[in-house]
């Protein structure tokens, strides 16, 4: 079997190439990205790279050059920076959604898969959860949202237009992994803030909005849920996520606080876009709002479907980004969220 990971040095590729590397009957696995790495231990070890930008003007014809004769193609492209610059993350993530599908459909890949994400729900319930038939309108305020929202009515369409085709997405709460700690620090929280003291101190008290509620995993188990669609060519949507769901105050008990002190949800997205806006940290205040506002997931569909159950918790899941933070971890080339 022939699998192409697009996006495979990223949080989610780096898991996913792990995955692949022990599953049986993949003989050949081909990773895309827009740099190819230089280092040759695993996960890269054993993968043929295609340097190709997915956004690019030549990008269509390079990917489907790289997709011939391809059984899979796994589709985990992804840009969050710079957060300043939106057409500029709209070239990746959506041109370039749009350049592998086509690529795809030119090469007659047979099964294409791909990351969507819980945030390209639109706002939902906290106390039940949904299934995968929830509107994926993404929230308006968040340019991560409003861009998964766009490419789940590209792959709406790219089934209509490709109906020989088996298209998989996934829609995972937010993915972590030690090893992404330096990234997510630079993505997120910026190159400048130290980040070393959670070795040594554990702040008091946590201050968040009641309202941030959501759903986290292990990048380990969506690489396996990955292989297990791949292997059981099982199409459509799943919802993917560990238990239990993070409140505030079980956040604050992973980051070793007493207690959470509720803010308003106001205050805390004026802070976060103020200090955006004063370039000060990167990271926009519409990620509050996809932290406040997505609904809590149900992953019956793929517990049944797939025959997954995640091996690390969603408590364990955030306490190894915390780490990763804490010690600067760094698996060669990963990031967070899938790209």
């Amino acid at each position: 079997m022939r699998i192409v990971v697009v996006g495979a040095t990223g949080n989610l590729g780096t898991a996913t190439l792990r995955r692949l590397a022990d599953a049986p009957g993949v003989t050949e696995i081909v990773g895309v990205a827009r740099r190819t790495p230089t280092q040759t231990e695993p996960p890269y070890s054993g993968v043929q790279w295609k340097s190709i930008d997915i956004g690019g003007p030549s990008a269509v014809a390079e990917l489907t050059h790289a997709f011939t004769g391809a059984d899979a193609v796994v589709h985990l492209g992804w840009a969050l920076q710079p957060s300043h610059d939106e057409p500029a993350m709209w070239r990746t993530n959506v041109t370039g959604t749009a350049n592998v599908l086509r690529a795809a459909a030119a090469a007659t890949v047979g099964h294409v898969l791909a990351a969507s994400s819980v945030g390209a729900y639109s706002t939902g319930p906290k106390h039940k959860r949904v299934d995968e038939s929830w509107p994926t309108g993404g929230l308006p305020t968040s340019h991560y949202a409003r861009h998964k929202a766009v490419n789940e009515r590209a792959f709406d369409r790219f089934e209509r237009e490709n109906p020989d085709v088996l298209l998989t997405r996934f829609r995972p709460g937010l993915v972590f992994q030690e090893g992404a700690g330096h990234e997510i620090k630079g993505l997120f929280l910026g190159r400048l803030l130290p980040t070393g003291w959670l070795k040594f101190v554990r702040p008091p008290v946590i201050p968040l909005p009641a309202q941030m509620i959501f759903q986290a995993i292990h990048a380990s188990d969506v690489g396996d849920a990955f292989w297990r669609a791949i292997d059981r060519r099982a199409p459509g949507a799943f919802n993917i996520a560990a238990e239990p769901v993070l409140d505030p105050q079980l956040i604050a008990q992973v980051l070793g606080a007493r207690r959470a002190v509720p803010v308003r949800l106001l205050a805390a997205k004026f802070v976060v876009w103020l200090t955006w806006r004063l370039h000060l940290q990167p990271t926009p205040s519409g990620w509050v709002d996809i932290a406040a506002n997505v609904p809590i997931m149900s992953t019956a569909r793929a517990r049944e479907v797939l025959g997954w159950t995640p091996t690390v918790s969603s408590t364990d899941a955030l306490a190894s980004i915390v780490a990763g933070l804490a010690h600067n971890s760094r698996t060669p080339g990963s990031g967070p969220l899938g790209g």
